[in-house]
C-alpha cells in the first residue's frame, strides 16, 4: 500500500466510530487525511487518532468532497442519506449498516470468505451484520472442504451490539437491581441485567425476528449460494461485549471433528479454543478486544452421521464490524480497487 487516502468517517462518535478510528491507527493504514463525522450535537467535540486529537465535524453536503473512502457506521437511515452523495462526490463508501446488504448491485464482503467480490462494487460495499461475520468466518474453511448442508445456529448477543449506550443501560441497571431498585430501560424493551431475551428486531409472519432473518439470507449471499437451509434463533444475553453462538452444522457426508479442527487451526482469522479436561472453551470475555473469532467445543453431532456442533465467541465491535470494514478498506487499497469508477447507481 504504497499509496495514502482521504478518509472520512460517518458515524464516528459510536462505539463501532471510535474502533474505526483505532484500528486505521493501530493497523497502519495509509491515511493522508482524515475526517471525523457525525451529527450537529458532536460537532467541535474532539477524538484522539494516535497522538492527535482530530475534531468532529457536522455532516453536510461537502463533508464528502476530496474523500477517496468513507467508513460509515451510522444507521440505515443515515447510510441511505449520505452513502450515495458520497459516491456522487468521488469516494467509495464501506457501510456497516443494513441498508444495502441484500442491493444486488452491492458486494457484501467477509475478506476471509469471499474477497474476490469486493472487485465488482460500485461505489458502496457492505458490511455484514457481526452475527453473520462470526459464522461465516468459522464455517467457510469447512464449507471449502466438505459442502455444508444445513446451518442450525443459535446466538448469545452482547449489549455492544445495540451501542455504547445500551452497554451503559446494562451497568446501570445492574447496579440497581442489587441495590434493590428497579433497573430503567431506553435502549432495550425490556431490563438486560441478570435476564435474557429474544433479540428485539420485528418479527415476520413466519415468526422470525428480522436479525435472525439477516443470518439467513446475508450468509447465503457471502457463501454465494442458496443451496444451505439455515435457520437461527438470536438471543440478548447480559454480556457487555462480544457475541457467541452455538452452531450444527450439517454436512452432504461425515466430517471428522479431528479433521474440522486441523482446518480449524490454520483457517484465516479463526483462533482453536479448547481444552476438554479443563471445561475450557471460547468465552465472550476473552473475546473481547481480540481480531479473531474463537472457536472450539468442536464434536460429532450424535443425532447426525453428518453433523458437527460448534461453539465461538467473537468481538461484535471488532471482527463483527470495525475491524471487518478496514478489512475490507485494506483490501481495496492492496488490490487498487479503489481506483475503480462508481457507476450512477447511487447518484442522488
Amino acid at each position: 500500500m504504497s499509496q495514502s487516502y482521504r478518509v472520512a468517517i460517518l458515524g464516528a462518535t459510536g462505539a463501532v466510530g471510535t474502533e474505526l478510528l483505532e484500528l486505521l491507527h493501530s493497523r497502519s493504514f495509509p491515511v493522508a487525511d482524515l475526517k471525523l463525522l457525525a451529527s450537529e450535537r458532536s460537532a467541535g467535540s474532539t477524538l484522539p487518532f494516535g497522538s492527535q486529537m482530530l475534531p468532529i465535524e457536522a455532516v453536510g453536503e461537502r463533508s464528502f468532497d476530496n474523500v477517496d473512502l468513507v467508513l460509515a457506521s451510522a444507521g440505515g437511515s443515515i447510510s441511505k442519506l449520505w452513502a450515495p452523495k458520497a459516491v456522487a462526490a468521488g469516494a467509495v463508501v464501506i457501510d456497516n449498516s443494513s441498508a444495502f446488504r441484500m442491493d444486488t448491485s452491492v458486494p457484501l464482503v467477509v475478506p476471509e470468505v469471499n474477497p474476490q467480490a469486493a472487485a465488482s462494487h460500485q461505489g458502496i460495499i457492505a458490511n455484514p451484520n457481526c452475527t453473520t461475520i462470526l459464522m461465516a468466518v468459522a464455517v467457510w474453511p469447512l464449507h471449502k472442504v466438505k459442502p455444508v448442508k444445513r446451518i442450525v445456529v443459535a446466538t448469545y448477543q452482547s449489549a455492544s451490539g445495540a451501542g455504547a449506550r445500551a452497554m451503559e443501560e446494562v451497568k446501570a441497571q445492574a447496579r440497581a437491581i442489587l441495590d434493590g431498585e428497579t433497573p430503567k430501560t431506553d435502549i432495550f424493551p425490556y431490563p438486560l441485567a441478570f435476564n435474557l431475551f429474544p433479540h428485539n428486531t420485528p418479527i415476520n409472519d413466519l415468526g422470525y425476528c428480522e436479525e435472525e432473518m439477516k443470518m439467513v439470507n446475508e450468509t447465503r449471499k457471502i457463501f454465494g449460494t442458496t443451496e444451505i437451509a439455515i435457520t437461527a434463533t438470536c438471543v440478548r444475553v447480559p454480556v457487555l461485549r462480544a457475541h457467541s453462538e452455538a452452531i450444527n452444522l450439517e454436512f452432504e457426508e461425515p466430517f471428522s471433528p479431528i479433521e474440522a479442527k486441523e482446518i480449524l487451526n490454520q483457517a484465516n482469522g479463526v483462533k482453536l479454543v479448547e481444552d476438554w479436561q479443563a471445561n475450557y472453551f471460547p468465552m465472550p470475555a476473552e473475546a473481547s478486544g481480540k481480531d479473531e473469532v474463537l472457536v472450539g467445543r468442536i464434536r460429532q453431532d450424535i443425532s447426525h452421521p453428518c453433523g458437527l456442533e460448534m461453539w465461538l465467541s467473537g468481538d461484535q465491535i471488532r471482527k463483527g464490524a470495525a475491524l471487518n470494514a478496514v478489512q475490507i478498506a485494506e483490501l481495496l487499497a492492496d488490490k487498487n480497487w479503489l481506483q475503480i469508477q462508481a457507476t450512477a447507481a447511487y447518484s442522488s
